[in-house]
């Protein structure tokens, strides 16, 4: 007869045997499941509503001596899905995620919550497989397939992906590009998406899935099936074969990982396949990921193709990239060292590598060393942290968040980017040239964009700013998290020495995650001035370069000669064109969701996807205060200095808006005897709202403009969940450019644009 401990034995041996096996299953993956681009509900929009949006925007433009031939329609050309990396790994509960955002999220959202006259998917190419592309260019298709309404449909959906290249040094660093095809059928898009190289592609190859340490699976265990899933998708990737080297682009099957190293290499395989897409860079200045001392000048290298980037993303909700500055991060950056020159700090600008040594010679002095000594100590951290890039916060152990204070951020720039690279920004790549070929210098024709990068599958949302944690990419690191998520060694008075090699097996790990909180925003909106609202009129008017980008405020702007060049074109000119600017300001906004929006989502879709906080304008606009003209002559010789060509603003001009907008025109008295080039964009600016994030760090400041004190907006429970961290800001449209050439000048190109 079996006694009871032979039972329990029995049992017990059973259960660990069970419990190995179920552990072996988790850490070989098979208990992950994919995830699909889920179901689209929302019914389009009423054909009445779209009309009458149609009708108030020929109204304002008749009441402004416009042409009504053309609309100005909103749109999104910069979303995310959980079909890329970053968005899975923030919607996860440590981060205080909602769980999944498929695709058909986007197109509710964008449809009904947003509502959107256009917006485009642009999952991350570097986790693509053909299954997931598949199911992309199918689910995007079933949004446009809600629009019933022939050549006039309420919303055009675009296929895209991003190409998103990441360097450890300047001249490696060509940063992210957005690729956005026009059709939707599969000869009118890529095989496949196109993936960058370097380290981004290197560690989701090699070991992608380690992102997510099994064990935090088990240490989470109620909610572990949301990181088995994401085990599953890193991995599913990483089993994709690269596509054979040896064969042409042309006859490469649709089946394989494609990677193009460069952006050169990126349109020659578009082109290659007879496709010619938007490629739009986004981001140039953000200091999370750009090195530093990094500049624009080698995208205008004719490998790299510039002349296929026919727009720049100048904002999105990681910052606005507009503005040039003269400080520098880092002097005379040796790679073999890693070592550079830490510039001083001055009344606009505090260097990380400055602050840190500050921070270690604090410490020093109170450990109770000499003053010679911990200044000696903090020279050489300067010297070390100079050299250490995305990374210089951990020349610093254990240094809080909040020692840092605003170093390595811009002051005065208009929601900047965290750790504003100025080389690298929309302004500086207006003013340089290439001059490899001395008799035809080049220089960029872009038109100008803004977007919201948005990673929970919400195009458009900075029509409201509530609710932090849903409309930004803020995160909330669940109670005891904290630690793990951003480890922290111990204190000490003597700096940390990294060497190259732990910095690249860092990779991501060793930007500054934790600060960046501060720097989230609800995001741009891009605007067309289009013909029509077919996908075929949308897409002509983006390519035609009559485009440009707000804060995410609805703005209505127009810019344009008086002799009728419109703004993103390039005229040629003895004297000065007479430049017309006029804009309307966006419309305030009710509170909740309009009836005919519920009603085509459903009471349950609203609150899941809008939070019951919808685009929902009301009659009354806010208004515009004045007009900013930025004016850009770019070089004319090579290494000319970009700092003396830079003009912003050049010219201010008041408004007096009294609810139905501003207009002004003006001429440039010196483009006739300067026999050069020169570049003229617009700014609206609105009267002051709230915003998210619109005071990042919300520093204190002395007498001497030094901030003492900050008061991060942390992703934690330092600060409640409902605090959205607002501050007031003046929401703003950026015109594209209109580029005068000097019919006399140098330099003048031969085809209306160089």
């Amino acid at each position: 007869m079996t006694s009871r401990k032979q039972i329990s034995i029995s049992l017990a041996a059973v259960f660990f045997s069970l419990a190995g096996l179920y552990i072996y299953a988790a850490y070989d993956d098979w208990l992950g499941q994919s995830r699909g681009a889920g179901e689209i509900t929302g019914e389009a929009r009423s054909d009445v509503l779209v009309a009458a949006r149609e009708a108030e925007m020929a109204a304002i433009a008749a009441g402004l001596n416009k042409s009504p031939e053309k609309q100005i329609l909103f749109g999104d050309l910069h979303v995310h899905t959980t079909f890329s990396t970053d968005a899975f790994l923030w919607s996860l509960p440590i981060y205080g995620g909602e769980g999944a955002h498929p695709l058909a999220d986007a197109c509710d959202y964008a449809r009904h919550c947003s509502a959107l006259d256009f917006w485009a998917i642009t999952d991350h190419a570097e986790v693509a497989t053909p299954k997931r592309w598949a199911q992309t260019k199918q689910s995007i298709r079933a949004c446009n397939a809600v629009s019933n309404n022939g050549d006039s449909p309420d919303m055009v959906s675009f296929v895209g992906f991003e190409w998103t290249q990441v360097g450890q040094t300047p001249d490696e660093h060509f940063g992210h590009k957005n690729v956005i095809f026009e059709g939707l059928d599969d000869s009118e898009l890529a095989k496949r998406p196109i993936a960058s190289g370097g380290i981004t592609v290197q560690a989701l190859r090699t070991n992608g899935k380690d992102l997510i340490p099994l064990p935090l699976a088990f240490a989470d265990f109620p909610n572990r099936q949301n990181y088995f899933d994401v085990r599953r998708f890193l991995q599913e990737a990483a089993e994709v074969d690269l596509c054979p080297a040896d064969t042409p682009i042309a006859d490469l099957p649709a089946s394989c990982f494609e990677i193009a190293d460069t952006p050169g290499g990126l349109i020659d395989s578009l082109e290659a396949q007879n496709l010619d897409p938007l490629v739009i860079p986004h981001g140039t200045s953000w200091g999370f990921y750009t090195p530093t001392g990094v500049t624009f000048d080698k995208h205008l290298k004719a490998e790299n193709r510039p002349e296929k980037m026919e727009l720049v993303e100048i904002m999105s909700g990681h910052g606005n990239s507009e503005e040039y500055r003269s400080f520098k991060s880092v002097l005379d950056f040796d790679l073999d060292t890693m070592t550079g020159v830490c510039p001083q700090a001055t009344a606009s600008y505090l260097p990380v590598c400055w602050r840190a040594g500050e921070i270690i010679k604090g410490r020093c002095l109170d450990d109770g060393e000499s003053e010679a000594e911990c200044e000696a100590r903090a020279a050489k951290t300067r010297t070390l942290t100079a050299g250490l890039s995305v990374a210089a916060h951990l020349s610093v152990p254990g240094a809080d968040i909040e020692e840092w204070l605003d170093a390595g951020q811009c002051r005065d720039c208009f929601l900047p980017g965290f750790g504003h690279r100025p080389g690298n920004s929309v302004q500086y790549a207006l003013a340089i040239r290439n001059f490899d070929d001395p008799k035809n210098p080049t220089r960029l024709n872009w038109g100008i964009v803004a977007s919201s990068d948005n990673h929970r599958a919400r195009p458009g949302t900075g029509y409201k700013n509530v609710d932090r944690l849903r409309t930004t990419e803020a995160v909330r690191v669940r109670d005891g998290w904290v630690e793990r998520i951003y480890p922290k060694s111990e204190k000490s008075s003597e700096p940390v020495n990294l060497g190259r090699e732990e910095l690249m097996e860092r990779g991501f790990g060793a930007t500054e995650l934790e600060r960046q909180a501060s720097f989230w925003t609800t995001g741009g909106l891009a605007a067309v001035h289009s013909e029509g609202r077919s996908r075929e009129e949308v897409f002509a008017a983006i390519k035609r370069r009559e485009t440009y980008g707000t804060s995410g405020a609805r703005i209505l702007l127009w810019f344009n000669t008086k002799d009728g060049v419109p703004m993103g074109s390039t005229t040629k000119q003895a004297q000065s064109p007479v430049f017309e600017v006029k804009a309307v300001g966006a419309h305030k906004q009710k509170p909740g969701c309009a009836d005919e929006t519920i009603d085509a989502l459903g009471a349950d879709r609203i609150q899941k996807l809008c939070a019951n906080e919808c685009f929902n304008p009301d009659n009354e606009r806010m208004k515009i205060t004045r007009f900013e003209i930025v004016r850009i002559r770019p070089q004319i010789t090579q290494g000319e200095s970009v700092d003396n060509l830079i003009d912003d603003p050049w010219k201010t001009i008041a408004c007096n808006d009294n609810g139905n907008g501003c207009s002004a025109t003006f001429t440039d008295p010196e483009f006739a005897a300067s026999g050069r080039m020169a570049t003229y964009y617009a700014r609206a600016i609105q009267e002051p709202t709230q915003k998210i994030n619109a005071d990042n760090l919300r520093c204190t400041y002395d007498e001497e403009g030094n901030c003492t004190k900050v008061d991060i907006c942390y992703g934690d429970g330092r600060i409640a969940a409902d605090d959205d961290c607002l501050g007031e800001v003046e929401e703003r449209a950026w015109s594209s450019p209109i580029y005068v050439e000097h019919i006399n000048g140098k330099w003048s190109s031969n085809e209306g644009g160089d």
